[in-house]
């Protein structure tokens, strides 16, 4: 039992699901190129996808501070959560709390009935983003499969 209410972050963060891109010139648009990842890797519809990263925002910003965003947004279809990474090359303006840019990118889409699973996630993104260290090695690689792999290994990534 204890295994199943365990998650890894290599669970919900697939390797095609990991990015490196130059830069996105509006948060609209990094939502919308979050988007077209999320079609291409599960299927799901990139203007659905937008919408509701769109309307999660609205809410409040997702910009948790030190150049790290966590957008998410819970959508109807979905069978579990699911992660996307984007590194941004030139930090976008995020509206973040600590008003800093941002250039680490980690977005969580939920099935629209996710209760605990989505805020289990989103803890530990929150948690795994927080370290230092991990945000330092994220900003000095640029090929996304080493990118996964910080991001998926070590103790900071599994939530109970």
């Amino acid at each position: 039992m204890a295994d199943r209410a365990a998650m890894r972050l290599a669970e919900i963060l697939r390797p095609d699901a990991v990015k490196v891109q130059a830069a996105a010139p509006s948060k609209r648009r990094l939502f919308q190129d979050l988007a077209e990842m999320a079609e291409s890797c599960w299927g799901l519809d990139s203007q659905r996808v937008t919408e509701a990263l769109l309307e999660r925002e609205a809410l409040g910003p997702t910009g948790v501070g030190h150049g790290v965003a966590l957008p998410h947004a819970r959508l109807e279809g979905l069978d579990r959560v699911r992660g996307l990474f984007l590194r941004l090359e030139r930090p976008l303006d995020f509206d973040a709390v600590d008003r800093q840019p941002v250039d680490l990118v980690f977005c969580l889409l939920a099935p629209a009935a996710a209760g605990v699973e989505h805020l289990r996630a989103l803890a530990l993104v929150s948690r795994t983003m927080r370290e230092t260290a991990i945000c330092q090695k994220l900003r000095a690689n640029s090929d996304p499969a080493a990118l996964h792999m910080i991001l998926t290994e070590g103790p900071a990534n599994l939530a109970a």
